[in-house]
C-alpha cells in the first residue's frame, strides 16, 4: 500500500486525489492531509479519510476549528505545521496553488520523498533550483499536469529518454478565433467557461489567455532538460490528444483519451502499473475530426511573455508569475480587463531586477516584489 501526504486537498487536483484512494482503498492511504484555509470540504475529508496528520496553513482558521478535528487526528495550523505533513507517508502529492506549492516541493526533497507533482509553480519559479535538488537527494518527480503526464508516458516514464521534439498540445481556451476588439469584452464569467475542461478559476483564466500553455513550456524545459527549440505547442481543440513526443527516426508517440485529470492523477501514484481509473474509453466510431490549430505566438501575449521569461531566465519566470497571481484575481474581482492581465505581466516583467535563482530566499524575495508591483500597477 502506497501513502500519501496531500498538499491541496480542497482544490480541483486534490478532491480528485481523494476520488482515486475511493477507488483502490487496497492500494492507497492518505496519511496527512493540508488545505490553505477552511472549508467544510477539509474537515468531511479528515473524517473520512481519518490521517494520522492534519493542517491548515492559515493559522486563523487552524485554530478556530482544532476542537472539530476527530480523536486520534494530530492536527496543526500556520505555514509551518501545514509543511510538517510531507514528513508522512511514501509521496508527497502536491496538489497546493501557486507560489506556495514550491516550499512544499522542496520540503519533499530536503525529507527525501518522492513527488507526485501538480503544482506548476514548483518548476516555473523554481525549475533549476527543484531540479538540481532532485538529482542530489535521489528522488523522483512524477508529473501530474495532463501535457506532461502525457510526455512522460510517451518516454516510457523516463525524463532523460532521448527525443527530437516535445509536442504539447492546448485546448486554446474560449477565445482562441477572437479579435483584440472582443476580447476587450471578455467579462469573467465568459472566460470561467473553458470548452473542454473543468478547473479551478485561476488556472481556468489562465488557459483562457493562454499563460497556462507558456508555464507548460517552461515546465517541460526543466523535466525532460529541453531547450526550447525543441518544444513545440500545438492547438488541439477537442483535448483528446494530451501531448506528444517525435523520436529522432521521425516517429511520433501520443497519449490519448477524453479529458480527465484522474488519469495523471492516478498514474502517478501507481507507474509503471495500470489500474482502472473509471476512464470512458474513446470511441473512435464517433469521436469526428481531430484538428490541429497553430498556436502563434504573437497572437496570444501571456503565452509570449512566459517564453520571453524563459528566454530571459534567472528570477524572471518566478517574477511573471507573481503578477500573474495578481492580475488575474484582479480581473476575477473586475478591477481590470482582460486584455489588462497581459499589460500588468509586461511591465512588471520590464521592471523585474535580475537575481539568480539559486535559493528559495531569492524566489520568495521576487515573488513578493512582483505582486507588490502588480499591486501597485492595478491600484493605478
Amino acid at each position: 500500500m502506497k501513502t500519501i501526504a496531500l498538499i491541496g486537498s480542497t482544490g480541483s487536483i486534490g478532491r480528485q486525489v481523494c476520488s482515486v484512494v475511493r477507488r483502490h482503498p487496497e492500494k492507497f492511504k492518505i496519511k496527512s492531509i493540508v488545505a490553505n484555509a477552511f472549508s467544510e470540504l477539509f474537515l468531511e475529508q479528515v473524517r473520512e479519510f481519518m490521517p494520522e496528520y492534519a493542517a491548515l496553513a492559515n493559522e486563523e482558521a487552524g485554530r478556530a476549528i482544532a476542537k472539530d478535528i476527530p480523536q486520534g487526528v494530530k492536527f496543526g495550523y500556520g505555514e509551518k505545521a501545514a509543511e510538517e505533513a510531507i514528513a508522512y507517508g511514501d509521496v508527497a502529492f502536491v496538489a497546493a496553488t501557486g507560489f506556495a506549492g514550491l516550499k512544499y516541493s522542496l520540503k519533499a526533497i530536503e525529507l527525501k520523498k518522492d513527488i507526485a507533482l501538480a503544482n506548476k509553480e514548483t518548476l516555473v519559479c523554481g525549475g533549476e533550483l527543484v531540479m538540481g535538488k532532485i538529482k542530489g537527494a535521489g528522488t523522483s518527480l512524477m508529473p501530474v499536469d495532463s501535457e506532461h503526464s502525457a510526455l512522460w508516458q510517451a518516454l516510457s516514464f523516463r525524463a532523460d529518454a532521448p527525443f527530437r521534439r516535445l509536442i504539447i498540445t492546448a485546448s486554446g481556451g474560449p477565445f482562441y478565433h477572437y479579435s483584440e476588439e472582443q476580447l476587450r469584452l471578455v467579462t469573467p464569467a465568459s472566460a470561467l467557461k473553458h470548452p473542454t475542461w473543468q478547473m479551478g478559476a485561476k488556472i481556468t483564466i489562465d488557459s483562457a489567455t493562454l499563460l497556462n500553455k507558456g508555464f507548460e513550456v517552461i515546465e517541460a524545459r526543466w523535466l525532460y532538460d529541453a531547450p526550447l527549440e525543441k518544444i513545440h505547442t500545438i492547438v488541439q481543440p477537442e483535448s483528446i490528444i494530451h501531448s506528444m513526443v517525435e523520436f529522432e527516426d521521425g516517429g511520433i508517440l501520443a497519449q490519448m483519451s477524453y479529458p480527465t485529470m484522474e488519469l495523471p492523477i492516478q498514474l502517478a501514484l501507481t507507474y509503471p502499473e495500470r489500474f482502472d481509473c473509471g476512464l470512458q474509453p474513446l470511441d473512435f466510431e464517433t469521436l469526428g475530426a481531430i484538428r490541429f490549430l497553430p498556436l502563434e505566438r504573437k497572437r496570444f501575449p501571456c503565452y509570449d511573455l512566459a517564453l520571453r521569461a524563459l528566454e530571459l531566465g534567472d528570477n524572471y519566470p518566478c517574477a511573471l508569475n507573481g503578477a500573474g497571481e495578481i492580475a488575474v484575481h484582479a480581473f476575477l474581482d473586475g478591477r481590470i480587463s482582460f486584455l489588462e492581465i497581459a499589460k500588468t505581466m509586461e511591465e512588471v516583467l520590464e521592471k523585474t531586477e535580475r537575481m539568480k535563482a539559486d535559493s528559495y530566499a531569492v524566489l520568495k524575495e521576487t515573488d513578493a516584489r512582483a505582486r507588490a508591483l502588480a499591486r501597485e500597477l492595478i491600484d493605478r
